[in-house]
């Protein structure tokens, strides 16, 4: 099964753990595929950065790295505008791409379209509790 994850998951299991933490452990596990573009590792390296200035006892440099060498890393090869915020746009285009079947994500403006196109946007809890 092919996914994307937002990074504000990505960024929960660093920092906070949680749910978030338990899907990266299934991506560790290859419970799933998970799909990213350049683009969207630029805003999980970016936002990482951000978070690590702020809480520095949190977090690991490494874990990114670790996590995007689990990840298929693809060029998307459509460009479709969706989202409320274009910002978003990206995950959906990488799922297009990946012919992923979920999108995982806490973003409000992604949940919002909960399906498009045979992708369904889902929280982490909803990801996990799927059999």
């Amino acid at each position: 099964m092919n996914i994307v994850i937002d990074t504000n998951v990505i960024i929960s299991a660093i920092f906070f753990g949680g749910q978030p933490l338990k899907l990266l452990e299934q991506l560790f596990d290859d419970k799933f595929n998970a799909f990213a573009t350049p683009e969207i590792i630029q805003e999980y390296f970016e936002t990482y950065n951000e978070l690590h200035r702020r809480y520095r006892t949190k977090g690991n440099g490494f874990i990114v790295s670790q996590i995007l060498n689990k990840m298929h890393i693809i060029s998307p090869d459509c460009s479709v505008h969706v989202c409320r915020d274009p910002d978003d746009d990206k995950f959906i285009n990488c799922a297009l791409s990946a012919k992923c079947l979920y999108i995982v994500s806490g973003d409000k403006d992604l949940l919002s379209i909960k399906n498009y196109k045979g992708i369904k946007i889902v929280t982490v809890a909803d990801f996990i509790s799927h059999p």
